[in-house]
C-alpha cells in the first residue's frame, strides 16, 4: 500500500540528508550540487550541533563561548544531518534506528521522529527536488523515493547494492546519482528517472566522499583505504588524475567560493585543500586532533568547525592561517556537524 509523508519546500539542501514527514523543507550539501544560499554578509552562526554516533547523542554549542551547552540523547548511530529545502527544520538520520529526528536548527531542540526510513546512513535531495536517495551502508542497499507535490512516497524503489553504500552525489540535471560503494571499492551511477543502475566502476580502496565539479565536468572521489582523490571522467567512466591528499581521505565541503573544496584525511589526521579548476593540492592543514570527519564553515569563510571521530572532540580551524585555534569535548565518535548560516555549498 502506498503511503505518503508530506512536506513542502522550495530549495533542497543536501550534503546527505533528507527528510520524509509533515513538514517543510530546503537545499542542500555534500552533494552535488545543491547550492546552500548563503553568503559573507550574514550574521554570524551561534549555535553548533554535533552528532555523537558512538553515544546515541547530540551536543549543542555555544559557538561564541566555544563551550557544550547540553548534551541529549537520539536514536542509534546518528551519523549525517541536514537542512530541508526551507531551512526551517534539521534533519539527524539514525543508521540503526531506522528513523530520521527532526530538529529546530536555532535551538536544537528536538521537534518529532519519523520512522520506517531504513539505514540512514547518507541521504540527499535531487537538485530539481523530485527524487529522495538514501544509501543503506549496513543493508547494502540504495532506496529511492519520487517526491510529489512536496510529498515523499512510500514505499521506495529498493536497488540491493553491495558492498556498503556510503556517500551520495548527484549531476546538476538531476539525471543521475553517483553513490561510491565502501567495501567493493566501487562507485555506482543510478538512473533516476528509470530507477536503474547505469553502470559501475572500480575506482581504488574504499571510496567514501564524492563530489561534483562545477559544470558537472568531473567527479572527485575520497579514498579512504588510500591516500589520494580520483578524478574521474564520469561520462567516459576513467580515472583521469590522482590528487594526493593524505591517508585517509575521506569527506568534502567546498569552501563557498566556487573554486576550492576541502578533504578530510582520517588516517593521516589532516584537511588537504583542493583548487576544482586546476584540480591540484594548493594546501594542507596539520596539526590536528585524530579522525577530522565532517566540516562546516562559517559563511565569512574564517572557520573551518570539523568533527574528530576518533578524538571525542571537535575543533575550530582558522583558515586565514590554516591552524587549529582550539577544541571542544563532545561524545564519542562525533560525526555530522552543523551550524546556520554557513558558507555556501559550492
Amino acid at each position: 500500500m502506498n503511503t505518503t509523508f508530506n512536506l513542502t519546500y522550495k530549495t533542497i539542501i543536501c550534503f546527505l540528508c533528507l527528510p520524509a514527514i509533515s513538514l517543510v523543507m530546503a537545499q542542500p550539501v555534500v552533494q552535488p550540487n545543491p547550492v546552500l544560499v548563503t553568503n559573507s554578509t550574514l550574521s554570524a552562526p551561534k549555535l553548533a550541533i554535533v552528532l555523537n554516533s558512538g553515544s546515541a547523542s547530540i551536543s549543542r554549542i555555544d559557538m561564541q563561548k566555544r563551550a557544550v551547552i547540553d548534551d541529549y540523547p537520539v536514536g542509534k548511530e546518528p551519523h549525517h544531518l541536514m537542512m530541508t529545502p526551507d531551512q526551517k527544520n534539521l534533519l539527524v538520520a539514525n543508521a540503526a534506528s531506522d528513523n530520521l529526528v527532526v530538529i529546530n536548527p536555532v535551538t536544537g531542540e528536538k521537534k518529532q521522529t519519523i520512522p520506517n526510513i531504513y539505514d540512514p546512513y547518507q541521504l540527499g535531495f535531487s537538485p530539481d527536488s523530485k527524487w529522495f536517495v538514501v544509501a543503506g551502508n549496513r543493508l547494502d542497499r540504495v532506496d529511492i523515493y519520487s517526491v510529489v507535490n512536496g510529498e515523499i512516497k512510500q514505499p521506495p524503489k529498493i536497488l540491493k547494492i553491495p558492498k556498503t553504500p556510503s556517500h551520495i552525489n548527484f549531476t546538476s540535471d538531476s539525471k543521475i546519482a553517483f553513490v561510491t560503494l565502501q567495501d567493493s571499492n566501487e562507485l555506482v551511477a543510478i538512473q533516476l528517472e528509470q530507477q536503474t543502475i547505469l553502470w559501475k566502476m572500480p575506482v581504488g580502496k574504499l571510496p567514501a566522499g564524492v563530489w561534483v565539479t562545477p559544470g558537472n565536468k568531473y567527479l572527485l572521489v575520497g579514498l579512504t583505504g588510500e591516500d589520494r582523490v580520483q578524478v574521474i571522467d564520469w561520462r567516459e567512466r576513467r580515472i583521469v588524475k590522482s590528487i594526493t591528499t593524505g591517508r585517509g581521505a575521506h569527506n568534502f565541503r567546498p569552501l563557498g567560493d566556487g573554486k576550492h573544496i576541502f578533504i578530510s584525511n582520517r588516517v593521516d589526521s589532516t584537511i588537504s585543500k583542493i583548487d576544482m579548476d586546476t584540480l591540484e593540492k594548493v594546501a594542507d592543514i596539520k596539526g590536528l586532533p585524530a579522525g577530522p570527519d565532517c566540516m562546516d564553515i562559517t559563511p565569512d569563510q574564517k572557520e573551518m568547525w570539523v568533527s574528530f571521530r576518533f578524538s571525542k572532540k571537535i575543533g575550530v580551524i582558522n583558515l586565514t592561517n590554516n591552524t587549529l585555534e582550539t577544541t571542544i569535548k563532545v561524545g564519542k565518535s562525533p560525526h555530522g556537524i552543523f551550524f546556520t548560516p554557513n558558507a555556501a555549498w559550492n
